[in-house]
């Protein structure tokens, strides 16, 4: 970065360095990211932690998190859904979680270039996308979890299949890049994206009240086009308290930055950069005195809860700036004319 302070706008500077350094002083020297000090990892938020790293140009550290991810993968491809001091805490093995790593290599490629890297971490992305697709339903949902004493869950969740299609994506890409064919996972997308897009009957609709549920398929490029528009018109007043943010969930006065920023993903993906950057600046000042960001706050009493400063809060911050300011190479990972060209290159 050729300065700590990314100006944004005259009236909205963002400080890369503070939230980098907020990720850098939370990671392990193994290379693992937790959540805050004293908390969980898990390896959805590690991923995207490490992505925060990349944006701000601590390549050596995003390198140290995936090859943590490398070392710590189980025989069949999977993650623990958490750990605490490098131990498992929740032995159950989640496909979302387990796949996300795709995501971030090909992010950290696309911002690097470097291909020797990807390519030694090749074999661990294969054997996560092959644990997630073992449990796709026949008609094209993602089952979401093996439980602790091995029983396959039947429950599939629109979010995270939606992230699921997301690393599908580009796990592809890397196939691609690395010349390793995967002629499977081609048909298991277009099931997936079907089932997004046409079957949401078969997803568990009681995390409806969740935002990420609206938004996911549109943030992933599985909704797309007017469909994606009618979407995010329909659910807007559900989720959205003007000014302030998005609400984790609809019945709940709290706005959380990371579905803020995500939402804001979403807009940027869509093309609708001017609304995108205007909600943003709804959470442009939702910041501790160190310019790191709140993980939410209550309204209209605006409580900061939780007062913990979360790691991957802070780079979902990261990528909602790069999406609409395009500090890298990767500031178009989630567009969607990106991908109808091919992927972003």
């Amino acid at each position: 970065m050729q300065s700590s302070v990314t100006r944004i706008r005259q009236d909205l500077a963002v400080d890369i360095d503070a939230l980098t350094r907020l990720i850098l002083n939370t990671q392990r020297a193994s290379g693992e990211i937790p959540w805050c000090e004293g908390q969980k990892t898990d390896p959805w938020d590690h991923v995207e932690s490490a992505m925060g790293l990349t944006i701000g140009g601590h390549y050596d550290a995003a390198r140290r998190a995936y090859t943590w991810m490398r070392q710590t993968q189980l025989d069949d491809g999977s993650w623990y859904a958490s750990y605490m001091d490098g131990k498992p805490e929740d032995r159950t093995r989640d496909a979302n979680l387990s796949t996300y790593i795709a995501v971030g290599l090909y992010h950290y490629y696309l911002v690097t270039g470097d291909i020797a890297f990807v390519a030694s971490l090749w074999p661990t992305v294969r054997d996560a996308m092959d644990f997630a697709l073992a449990l796709q339903m026949p008609e094209g949902p993602i089952r979401w979890a093996i439980s602790p004493d091995g029983r396959v869950d039947a429950m599939a969740l629109l979010t995270g299949s939606s992230s699921v299609y997301m690393s599908l994506k580009c796990a592809l890409k890397l196939a691609d890049l690395l010349g390793h064919a995967q002629p499977h996972w081609t048909p298991a997308l277009i099931m997936l994206q079907t089932a997004l897009r046409q079957k949401r009957h078969l997803f568990n609709m009681t995390k409806s009240r969740f935002s990420m549920d609206w938004f996911y398929p549109i943030l992933t490029g599985a909704v797309t086009g007017e469909e994606a528009r009618k979407r995010i018109d329909t659910y807007w007043k559900k989720f959205v308290e003007e000014g302030q943010g998005v609400r984790c969930v609809y019945d709940e006065p709290w706005v959380t930055v990371a579905e803020t920023c995500e939402l804001v993903l979403a807009l940027a993906a869509m093309g609708n950069d001017d609304l995108a950057r205007i909600v943003f600046s709804w959470i442009s000042t939702k910041r501790f005195d160190d310019d790191t960001y709140w993980c939410g706050f209550t309204f209209p009493n605006m409580v900061i809860w939780p007062e913990d400063k979360i790691t991957w809060t802070n780079a979902v911050v990261l990528m909602a700036i790069d999406a609409l300011y395009h500090l890298t190479p990767a500031s178009q990972m989630f567009s969607h004319v990106a991908w109808d060209a091919h992927g972003p290159a």
